[in-house]
């Protein structure tokens, strides 16, 4: 195919169609980086639990309504799953002495077995949105949260969502629990100087972001309609994303600093332009083989750009002294 012939096959309005769906989609993944965000951020600490406890929460949710149970009951159900999932890595790495990106390793190769138990010795388990119905719609408040069936109202749910989860790790990372969960991965030492048991806050904040990310798993279970085995895998790389983007942007619109809030507000961001992003490139058909290379490629820039700004402005202040010394050098 020619270069003329393969612009005039992209159809722009199919671009436009398809931007909705991959901004909800990108919400709920914007959901799962703020858990990736905690441990790599907050804590400090290299987690890849996340590949198996997103499925674990996927999995939760969906095998929760297929036994008749409400789809609210069944994300709290996916939450606690996280939360387990969390504190079984906190402890291998506290209790055991684990590297932290060991354990989490452990924890995520365990959870495969876990996750086949749970979906009955399936790869996938699937739910209907017209067996089980909206929300808003079914009866006794049984429907699905979200459903890609209804994209707007899975934006509203998404955001109503994500502002909610934002608020409540603001206020809790304001408590003196939150506060230590953060002294603690800004300065171990310090940390456990002033008194803090920093294994608890290592064990705790590995649990609230598991659960976290556990959630979003079984949001996009429901808003999919479907859990895989495999709906986990490079999720890791994809919070990555999320979290890198929306700390590159909140800092080119902050550049004075922005509070806790602001910043878990870009992180949610950040997976909804990478999710747009994804959707160009389906559009302009280029080979979906490629798809986790070009996310690898693009997590690798934007991790570069702030060492790179550092760079550029040393070398910019030592440009200007260099200069100045041979100025007054001159003079003299």
């Amino acid at each position: 195919m020619s270069a003329a012939a393969y612009f005039a096959a992209l159809n722009p309005a199919n671009l436009f169609r398809a931007m909705p769906g991959n901004a909800a989609q990108g919400i709920v993944w914007g959901l799962m980086a703020l858990g990736v965000y905690l441990t790599f951020r907050v804590l400090d600490i290299a987690d890849l639990t996340v590949d198996g406890s997103f499925t674990t929460g996927g999995a939760c949710a969906v095998m929760m309504i297929l036994a008749g149970r409400p789809a609210w009951a069944a994300l709290l159900v996916s939450l606690a799953a996280g939360l387990a999932a969390g504190l079984v890595t906190g402890l291998l790495h506290t209790r055991l002495g684990i590297p932290a990106i060991l354990a989490g390793i452990l924890t995520q190769f365990s959870l495969w077995s876990v996750n086949l138990r749970i979906m009955k010795a399936a790869a996938n388990q699937a739910v209907s949105v017209d067996k089980f119905g909206m929300f808003y719609k079914a009866t006794r408040g049984r429907g699905f949260l979200l459903s890609s069936r209804f994209v707007p109202q899975a934006i509203g749910v998404g955001l109503a969502l994500a502002g909610a989860m934002i608020a409540v790790l603001y206020w809790y990372f304001g408590t003196e629990q939150g506060s230590a969960i953060r002294a603690t991965g800004n300065n171990p030492a310090m940390s456990r100087a002033q008194g803090i048991n920093i294994d608890s806050m290592k064990v705790l904040g590995l649990a609230v972001s598991n659960g976290l990310v556990a959630l979003s798993g079984g949001l996009m279970a429901q808003f999919q309609g479907y859990a895989d085995i495999n709906m986990g895998r490079g999720s890791i790389v994809i919070g990555l994303a999320a979290v890198i983007i929306g700390e590159v942007l909140c800092d080119a619109v902050f550049r004075r600093g922005a509070n806790f809030a602001v910043r878990l507000g870009f992180i949610v961001l950040g997976g909804v332009i990478y999710y747009l992003v994804v959707g160009v490139v389906l559009w302009l058909k280029l080979p979906t083989n490629d798809l986790k290379l070009f996310t690898a490629v693009v997590v690798a820039l934007f991790l570069a750009v702030p060492y790179l700004q550092k760079k550029s402005k040393s070398s910019f202040r030592q440009a200007g002294r260099a200069a100045a010394k041979k100025e007054a050098a001159s003079r003299a």
